[in-house]
Parts: C-alpha cells; sequence; structure tokens
C-alpha cells in the first residue's frame, strides 16, 4: 500500500505519469479487500465461538462464501500478472526518477521494514498457497462427517487452481521469453547468408524467407540451454551465442551496436527478466544475434567431442564439434566451437545429448503411435 499510495500521490502531482499502475500492481487493492474480508469473517466466526463456549463453529458458509466466490480468482489475476509486473519493474529501476521513488520515498519508512518492491509484490503468492494447508488444519480439527467432506472438496479445487495457475504461469513466462527472443535473433536472408547464392534484385521480392522468423512462434516450443561459445574459423575466432531448443539448435553471431536498446527515441523497452544476465545485458547495449546458418535438427546433429591430444597441436581448448547432415546423411555444415572452460564443454554436450536422447523418443512414440492401425471392428 505504501508503494502503491505513494506511486498514486507522485502522479496525482504530475510525476512519473508515464508508469503504468496496473502492469505494476495489477489488481492488488481488490486482492487486499477480499483477503482482509475473508481473515475479519473468518475470525468472527472463531470469536463467538470462544465467547459462547460450546456453540459449533460454521466454517462452512464462511468457506462457500469465499472460495466459491472471488478469493482465488483474485488471486489468479493477480499471479498472472505477476511475471509481467516484475518485467517491467527491473527496467522501470534503471531509471533515476522511479529509483527516488522507490529508495527515498517508500523504502525508508517503518512500515516497509527493509523490504523492496519485489518482495513485497510475491507475498500474494505466497499466501494463495497457504489457503489449502488452512483448510487441512480446519479438516482436522473437525468433527462434523458431513463439514470434513465439504472441506476436503474446497481443498481438492483450491489445489487443483493452484496447479492450473502454475501450468499458466509458466506458459506466459515461456511466451514472453520467445517473444522477446523474436525481437533480438535477426534472420538474414539467404543470399546475404551465404555468397555463392546469386539473385538479381528484381527477384529477391518474391524470394523473401518471411517463414523462418516465424520458427520462434511456436508456443509449444522450449528452450533447453543457451549460452555463449568461440567458433574457430579457418583465419579467426568467432564470438557465438547458441539456443539449445527441444527440436533444434541455433548459432548466431554477437553483434554490438553504439545504440542502447530503450533509448530515449524508441522509450522503454522491458528486457525479459527470465533471459540470461548475460543476454539481458547484450540488449540493454542495443546488441543483436545475426544467425549464423539454418537451424540444425537435432535428429541431423552429430555430435562430437575433440580429442586432448588435438589442443596442443592445433591450441583447441575445451572443443567439440558439431556436424549437421542432411536427410540422406550427407553432411552440409561443420562448427567447431570452444567453452570457456571444461566444466562448461561437458555441460553444453550433456545438454545436447539429453535433447537428442528426447527427442528420438519422442518421435519414435510418435511413429509408433502412427502405425498401429484400430483393430477391425468384428461387426463389419
Amino acid at each position: 500500500k505504501i508503494f502503491l499510495n505513494t506511486l498514486k500521490y507522485l502522479q496525482s502531482n504530475e510525476f512519473l505519469l508515464d508508469v503504468d499502475l496496473w502492469r505494476l500492481f495489477a489488481n492488488l487493492e481488490e486482492l487486499n479487500k477480499i483477503s482482509l474480508s475473508f481473515v475479519e469473517n473468518f475470525f468472527e466466526i472463531v470469536k463467538e465461538h470462544v465467547s459462547e463456549s460450546g456453540s459449533s463453529v460454521d466454517f462452512i458458509s464462511i468457506l462457500r462464501k469465499f472460495f466459491q466466490g472471488e478469493l482465488c480468482q483474485t488471486h489468479q489475476i493477480y499471479c498472472l500478472n505477476y511475471t509481467s509486473a516484475v518485467f517491467y519493474l527491473e527496467n522501470l529501476r534503471q531509471r533515476e526518477d522511479f529509483g527516488i521513488y522507490l529508495k527515498q520515498w517508500c523504502e525508508q519508512n517503518e512500515q516497509c521494514k527493509r523490504l523492496h518492491l519485489p518482495e513485497l509484490l510475491v507475498a500474494p503468492l505466497h499466501r494463495l498457497t497457504r489457503y489449502p494447508l488452512l483448510l487441512n488444519n480446519i479438516w482436522k480439527r473437525s468433527t462434523d462427517e458431513t463439514e470434513k467432506g465439504y472441506i476436503w472438496s474446497v481443498k481438492e479445487k483450491v489445489e487443483k487452481s493452484i496447479r492450473d495457475l502454475e501450468g499458466k504461469v509458466k506458459w506466459l513466462d515461456n511466451f514472453q521469453k520467445f517473444k522477446q527472443l523474436h525481437e533480438v535473433i535477426i534472420w538474414p536472408q539467404v543470399w546475404d547468408r551465404d555468397k555463392r547464392f546469386f539473385v538479381p534484385e528484381c527477384l529477391k521480392q518474391n524470394l523473401r524467407e518471411s517463414s523462418s522468423e516465424n520458427i520462434l512462434s511456436s508456443a509449444s516450443r522450449l528452450l533447453l540451454h543457451e549460452g555463449r561459445l568461440t567458433l574457430a574459423e579457418s583465419t579467426r575466432l568467432l564470438d557465438v551465442y547458441l539456443f539449445l531448443f527441444d527440436d533444434f539448435l541455433l548459432i548466431t553471431k554477437i553483434k554490438r551496436s553504439k545504440k542502447k536498446y530503450g533509448g530515449s527515441d524508441t522509450g522503454l523497452i522491458p528486457v525479459c527478466p527470465s533471459l540470461t544476465p548475460e543476454l539481458q545485458s547484450l540488449l540493454r547495449e542495443g546488441g543483436f544475434c545475426t544467425v549464423l546458418d539454418q537451424p540444425i535438427p537435432l535428429d541431423r546433429l552429430i555430435l562430437k567431442n575433440v580429442d586432448p591430444v588435438h589442443v596442443t597441436v592445433f591450441s583447441l581448448r575445451n572443443a567439440f564439434l558439431i556436424q549437421h547432415e542432411n536427410r540422406y546423411r550427407q553432411c552440409i555444415a561443420v562448427f567447431l566451437l570452444q567453452a570457456q572452460t571444461e566444466t562448461a564443454k561437458k555441460t553444453w554436450m550433456s545438454q545436447i545429448e539429453m535433447a537428442i536422447s528426447s527427442y528420438t523418443k519422442q518421435h519414435e512414440t510418435k511413429k509408433s503411435t502412427l502405425f498401429c492401425l484400430p483393430a477391425e471392428s468384428s461387426e463389419i
């Protein structure tokens, strides 16, 4: 409330007018109101039970009122916005005026108990997960079988609601990450990637690879591992950034720009907190990743370790080889990669091997399901 009301006060005095209250706090006021009402009603029943000793405690009416009402739904709305709020807050904190609001106007207040806004914003998520514990404790102490059955059914519904919410939050987090990757990763045209391909200007419009950028639009695709490596070329070492997805590997070149990400001319562009710190730093510096070659499908990827003997002979350190084969098992590309440490190399090789294994198993299952035709009906 201190952070929310202070921001409202500042905006009423024409400060921080561009800060979106909903994006930061969502339905927090409504959530506070309903939560407080639940607590007050709950303790009123307990108070009556204590003052009138021996009287029964009617928990069913209050549980029906709140848990079949708006208590869980209001929490869900807040929780679904939480990832986006953290996303938004992290970028606002880069601003000097917003930093003054946080540190001087809010965090120094004694009621905050030295807690920062991110620590307070996560509290409603923790509260929601405690409701099943509360219901379980009421169920244990209840003596009426009808009441016990009802309380247990409410507890199960709340637990299911939390499980459903976790799935939605993960999906939203993944969606936001891929949306940001879509902006970070640049897909050059085939004639820009490889100078062997000549296409006259008059034909380029007909050959635009518009579909390549849509590869990252799939909501079901997962990013398993990512990071910076060095690609050994014939005359130089190239900084590359690899993205290992659950169905292909993408090798990109790191490009840096003098223009800052989210400069004053473009407005504040949020950087997804679920991206790696290295990629976040690259984004804030205005950098991006240009696709070096076509994506390597995991069923066409051959991974090979570089023998330690070659380390001294060719000055290779923590190196491994990635081979891209076409559908006819012909090698069409080879990438000699070096990690910063032996541990990082082992991690990369392990992650790629697990991804290939998982991808292979998944597609073998699909094939077996496809070829298992249903038995012919005896009625035909």
